[in-house]
């Protein structure tokens, strides 16, 4: 009867990156600050990409919809896990934690996704230019990112499902600073085995698959650079791909290594330090490595900030008259 009571309670506790004490609260502000910069950028990226004509392309069209994800990832669990630490309040409902769950997961998988056919996207680019208006038609990347936010969902739905069936008894504290699925397998009260193996078969699709991909396109890159007459295009491009290739690293390594693992291998302090690299860094990275070191997005940003500065004198001008 005592399980009985803990399965139907509506409530979990989550018990948050740091301690409620006054030194977390400078690293609570940090964390804000980095969600204040994904936002901005993401949003930023956005704007540009819409408003600028010469950004309507497919690698733009692909990252406009990484930026969409990005900001959806740091405001699902950030303004949470803040308000947490001012109130003092760490419950979330079930429907709160099943909300949680199903769209860091969709969001998670759908950018895993992504980021493969961005990488394919880059491959054609560099090593098949001639074919690439062929082979990167508007509707190729319409289809590449409606399948990543797609599959994405459908994964989400069906993990989101299963974890929430689960009978909780005892504790129902979520040693974590979100709803995370490994985090909170480790409350229930009966054998999840068979689950985690459809978890490691989705790990497997959604980011060993994906994570070789990228591998074998920058792979392909880097021989197609090495060929490059100009000593200057092959040190900007191994530039460029090394930096994207730290990004995917840091994105697909701790969630790998975070659902890849069986229950039992899992530690509290260990996956919340994990989680931050694909939960709240990289989503702050991502426009600066993918965008901002572009010249076109560079050039479209300095026309928006001109034609924005230009209107003031004018308005004023005509307040005057």
């Amino acid at each position: 009867m005592g399980c009985l009571n803990h399965t139907f309670s509506s409530d979990f506790t989550l018990l948050g990156l740091f301690s409620s004490s006054p030194k977390s609260l400078v690293f609570y502000s940090l964390i804000f600050v980095i969600f204040i910069m994904s936002v901005t950028e993401n949003a930023l990226m956005i704007l540009l990409i819409h408003s600028d004509s010469r950004l309507h392309t497919p690698m733009y069209f692909l990252l406009r919809h990484l930026s969409v994800m990005d900001i959806l990832h740091v405001s699902n669990i950030v303004p949470k896990m803040v308000t947490d630490f001012l109130s003092g309040s760490r419950t979330i409902s079930l429907a709160g934690c099943g909300f949680q769950v199903f769209l860091s997961l969709t969001l998670l998988g759908g950018e895993c996704l992504l980021l493969a056919a961005m990488s394919y996207d880059r491959y054609v680019a560099i090593c098949h230019p001639l074919r690439y208006p062929i082979l990167m038609k508007e509707c190729a990347s319409a289809l590449m990112a409606g399948g990543s936010w797609l599959v994405g969902a459908l994964n989400s739905t069906v993990h989101t499902a299963y974890t929430l069936q689960f009978p909780f008894c005892g504790s129902r504290a979520i040693d974590h600073f979100f709803c995370e699925v490994p985090a909170m397998l480790k409350l229930s009260c009966v054998d999840t085995t068979r689950y985690e193996r459809g978890v490691y078969i989705s790990g497997v699709i959604f980011l060993l698959i994906p994570f070789s991909l990228i591998s074998t396109s920058y792979g392909q890159i880097v021989l197609t650079v090495l060929q490059m007459k100009s000593s200057e295009a092959r040190k900007r491009s191994f530039s460029t791909c090394s930096l994207h290739m730290i990004v995917v690293m840091m994105y697909y390594g701790p969630f790998i290594f975070t659902y890849m693992r069986p229950k039992s291998y899992h530690t509290p302090g260990q996956d919340k330090f994990l989680a931050i690299f694909y939960m709240i860094l990289t989503p702050s990275l991502n426009p600066i490595i993918y965008s901002f070191r572009n010249k076109d997005v560079l050039a479209a940003m300095k026309n928006m900030l001109k034609s924005k500065f230009l209107k003031i004198p004018e308005c004023v001008f005509y307040f005057y008259i």
